[in-house]
């Protein structure tokens, strides 16, 4: 199982919103924010990270993700995450993750 964590980002002084500059990323019931390298959403009057904890193997993904693969690509942490359909998808050790 998969759960996200709930860290309040307390010194975020930017807004995120569709013309900030900055990549939008799909999450459930929300919109994540790729900035400095890991994701922020909109909670109550503050900005949180928006981070998975666990692993969770997207069986079956026969795409190969890369430059020119049609897909955003979001820097995140030490790696490139792809924005498709609906998540982010993450190269790790021969298969892709869900993030």
């Amino acid at each position: 199982m998969t759960t996200t964590l709930h860290h309040e980002h307390p010194s975020h002084q930017h807004t995120h919103g569709p013309d900030c500059g900055h990549a939008e990323v799909p999450h459930g019931d929300h919109v994540d924010y790729a900035h400095d390298g890991h994701l922020h959403r909109g909670h109550a009057e503050h900005w949180d990270e928006c981070e998975p904890a666990g692993h969770v193997s997207h069986a079956g993904h026969d795409h190969e993700h890369g430059d020119g693969c049609g897909h955003p690509a979001v820097p995140h942490g030490d790696h490139v995450d792809y924005v498709h359909d609906g998540h982010r998808h993450a190269r790790h050790e021969g298969h892709w993750d869900d993030h």
